[in-house]
């Protein structure tokens, strides 16, 4: 057993998990240590990947050379293309995906991963060095140095669980809780807050009257996926989710529990997420509503556990059973565990380097929810911009980040550190600003290039890339070539009620119609149909098409962001950390410049991504920097 490694990585959750197969696959001797060997990467709550600006981020973790979208595409039970029916920028992929099988399939890639090494204990302290990390300390008295350490301790710090009015100290339901760290970093001057999240009761499918519940299957084909590799598949059997609402009895019933709810009695004094609410939250927020939606999700591909979505609650246990048999579906229900919350230790992440590193601590690390997110995907995209930075700062390397217009991994690690957290931050749509250059069709094109060139990413990945680049920019110049007759095409426009041709176009004048698309083009025109057939390899052949229809069909939005997002990046470059005493300032706010002086933003871009900020304190930031 060695005790000197260049990266030690903490926690082995999502974020942990790709840190230390990030560091360890960059050429860094790694150690990963965890509590559980057989908890890697758990699905501690809702047994699913992606969603909503979620899913982008996990495309992106894939284009990088990560590992969630391999892992998610082979142990997936249902996929869904979410917002099909908005324009492709709010296209987001999600799977349910079998629980247990996840969490294998990570333990085997990182048991097969060269210069990993994994340790089963609980990190104690930190060893910290005139203002730098050297190692950690163990609950079992083991002693390991580090040139570098990432903490993803997760839900762990100090966790303290709620069901009703009885409380449990625990990272996770049966598991201890991570004492120590905490208390280290705060006399260390990292300044630290409490959280809260929930998660839902589990039940038992044989207890399930299904007639009673709406079905809902996933896509049925098999073009869309989280890995751009062709040899990530669906592997595993698909199954349905299914639906039920609650009632005015189930209500009755929950809000007689209220004076025994923490979140209500005085027990749960911290921050918890606005977005994702409690059931009991429901009830009182809504309190105007009649029913809510609860979707009842697959847990594995084989057993009867099912996940409750909509269901969280922390209520106690008997208030729980007796609600939830008030739906029909659930009139003789049995539960596997109640819905609990959990209450647990983050850092500020306004501390935080656009690295992930401490401007504290130097060479320390934070990645996942210690940084006061919450969801697998912020916490895996966070954990691999960690293990990178953590590898290349162990090696003497210059810093790896992804700017805003690059990434929602760049929009997700910029809000943490310029704006800090006021709720468990979840990434939507709606924080990126760029929505139209950030979708998940292409994130390949954007990332992978960068992936390959700091060396996560193969050069047979990054040969896939630029033939799929090839084969989609000769397709977008084959249509734009190509003529068409109104004799090709007018009996077709006619039945979809388009304008008929009174003469010859091209035939990306007809893709750019909103009725049309080249799916339904290939129906009439054999000389597109052939070149599809002939020019486009079958195995990725609707992948490809699809990103060449959409840069055709939003090239003109797509180039004007583009353009804004340039103007604005020049911001970005002008640097400013360590450049003015923002105290001898007397032109700024007040609150401009107590917010400046805590972030110390490293540019005039991310200055002006704070708060508080004014674009007036921008101008005087820029009059003094002689710009």
């Amino acid at each position: 057993m060695i005790s000197e490694y260049d990266v030690i990585v903490v926690g082995a959750g999502h974020a942990g998990c790709e840190a230390a197969a990030a560091s360890a696959r960059l050429g860094s001797s790694t150690l990963l240590i965890t509590m559980d060997m057989d908890k890697m990467a758990q699905m501690s709550c809702n047994p699913a990947v992606g969603g909503i600006a979620k899913g982008q981020i996990v495309r992106e973790i894939d284009a990088l050379g990560g590992h969630m979208g391999i892992i998610s595409d082979a142990t997936a039970l249902q996929f869904r293309m979410l917002n099909r029916s908005k324009g492709p920028a709010m296209w987001s992929p999600r799977v349910q995906s079998d629980r247990m099988k996840f969490s294998a399939a990570w333990r085997k890639v990182l048991e097969s991963t060269p210069g990993l090494y994994l340790w089963s204990d609980s990190v104690s302290r930190l060893i910290i060095e005139n203002g730098a990390v050297r190692g950690v300390e163990t609950l079992h008295g083991a002693r390991f140095s580090a040139r570098t350490v990432v903490i993803t301790a997760g839900t762990f710090l100090n966790g303290l669980m709620h069901i009703g009015r009885c409380q449990f100290e625990g990272g996770r339901i049966s598991e201890p809780a991570s004492i120590g760290l905490t208390e280290q970093l705060r006399e260390a001057g990292i300044r630290t807050d409490r959280m809260k999240t929930g998660t839902p009761v589990r039940i038992d499918g044989r207890s399930v009257d299904w007639s009673k519940t709406v079905r809902q299957d996933g896509d049925d084909d098999d073009l869309h996926r989280f890995s751009y590799l062709p040899s990530s598949r669906r592997r595993l059997r698909q199954l349905p989710c299914h639906l039920v609402y609650t009632n005015a009895a189930t209500h009755d019933i929950l809000r007689r529990g209220l004076p025994d709810s923490p979140l209500y009695n005085g027990q749960i004094k911290s921050i918890g997420p606005r977005y994702c609410p409690s059931i009991e939250t429901k009830i009182v927020t809504f309190a105007d509503k009649t029913e809510h939606q609860l979707f009842i999700e697959p847990e594995s591909e084989d057993g009867n556990e099912y996940y409750l979505n909509g269901f969280s609650s922390s209520l106690p246990m008997d208030i729980q059973l007796e609600a939830l048999k008030t739906i029909p579906a659930f009139a003789d229900v049995q539960i596997y565990r109640p819905g609990y919350a959990i209450e647990y230790d983050f850092f500020d992440p306004t501390q935080l380097r656009h690295t992930l590193e401490s401007r504290v601590i130097d060479s320390l690390f934070l990645a996942g929810q210690v940084n006061g997110t919450t969801g697998y995907e912020e916490a895996a995209g966070q954990g691999l911009i960690a293990g990178i930075n953590a590898h290349r700062k162990a090696h003497g390397l210059s810093d790896f980040t992804l700017a805003r217009d690059e990434a929602y991994i760049g929009v997700l690690i910029d809000d943490l550190v310029t704006k800090g957290v006021d709720e468990p931050y979840r990434m939507f749509t709606s924080r990126a600003e760029y929505r139209i250059l950030l979708r998940q069709d292409d994130a390949d094109m954007r990332l992978t290039p960068r992936g390959y060139e700091i060396g996560l990413v193969s050069p047979e990945r990054y040969g896939l890339m630029e033939s799929k680049r090839l084969q989609r920019d000769a397709f977008i110049d084959f249509v734009s070539s190509f003529s068409v007759r109104p004799s090709e095409v007018n009996a077709l426009l006619e039945e979809l009620g388009d304008t008929p041709l009174r003469q010859g176009v091209k035939l990306v004048d007809l893709i750019l119609r909103p009725r049309l698309t080249v799916a339904v083009l290939a129906g009439v025109l054999p000389a597109l149909a052939d070149y599809i057939e002939g020019h486009i390899e079958a195995e990725r052949r609707d992948e490809i098409v699809e990103a060449a229809e959409i840069l055709l069909k939003y090239g003109g939005y797509i180039d004007r962001e583009r353009q804004i997002a340039e103007k604005l990046r020049r911001l970005d470059e002008v640097k400013l950390q360590g450049r003015i005493d923002y105290d001898a300032v007397s032109s700024l706010s007040t609150e401009a410049r107590q917010k400046l002086k805590r972030i110390d933003p490293s540019t005039v871009g991310q200055a002006s991504r704070i708060p508080g900020v004014s674009p007036s304190d921008i101008n005087i930031l820029l009059l003094l920097l002689g710009r």
